[in-house]
């Protein structure tokens, strides 16, 4: 199952490697060389395959946690200031996409959208420490009784020249649906209460919908 943000792209990816394979096969003689561009071809399209896909997720709704918000290995744990909504200091979690992770960007907890804002920016590598400030992205604060707001923002990386969000203000937002897409590598942070229980460590493989990022103590 691929993502409806990757069907033109696939079609198009797939247009080209045909039309590569039978110019290949008409105008080079050469076995070696038709062989390598063969295999460069196919390659391409399963590169483009495997980033659009949208495997199904199995969350279990719990108001008490927050899940991560995409597949890939968390890079930042550390408390930081929050200027641009809380304008106070919060718990950062960062996970890093690479081309082959799955890129739906999903809600990491239940409630209603109460700020979504986009930014357009750079492209820095999706690691560098000014990305979350100074790259391309998108912001957004879910609020619920029990956990209370949760802000998550998805940040283009140097391959990423698109973010897709799909967050509005007021928005009933459901854990684990789709808030967005980032296409072709990139990172999400989330800005969360400094009294959150951190369930994930450096480094950790996450899975989005499904990996259980934090929880709040008093539950």
């Amino acid at each position: 199952m691929f993502h409806k943000e990757g069907h033109k792209i696939i079609v198009i990816t797939f247009i080209i490697v045909v039309a590569g394979i039978l110019l290949a096969e008409s105008f080079i003689s050469i076995v070696w060389l038709k062989t390598v561009i063969l295999i460069a071809l196919l390659a391409f399209l399963i590169l483009i395959l495997q980033f659009f896909r949208n495997p199904k997720r199995h969350t279990v709704l719990n108001n008490k946690q927050v899940l991560s918000p995409v597949d890939g290995k968390v890079v930042v744990i550390e408390e930081v200031f929050e200027k641009e909504y809380f304008k106070e200091k919060r718990l950062q979690v960062s996970v890093f996409m690479s081309p082959l992770n799955v890129h739906v960007t999903r809600y990491p907890i239940s409630g209603n959208v109460i700020f979504s804002k986009y930014h357009p920016g750079k492209y820095l590598v999706a690691w560098h420490p000014k990305a979350s400030e100074e790259n391309e992205r998108t912001t957004v604060v879910v609020e619920n009784e029990t956990y209370g707001k949760v802000l998550h923002r998805q940040i283009a990386g140097a391959l990423a020249k698109r973010i897709v969000n799909y967050a509005k203000l007021n928005d009933k937002a459901s854990q684990g649906g789709e808030s967005g897409f980032i296409k072709f590598g990139s990172r999400v942070d989330l800005f969360l209460p400094l009294d959150t229980n951190i369930k994930v460590a450096l480094n950790q493989k996450v899975r989005g919908g499904e990996s259980i990022i934090a929880e709040n103590n008093n539950g």
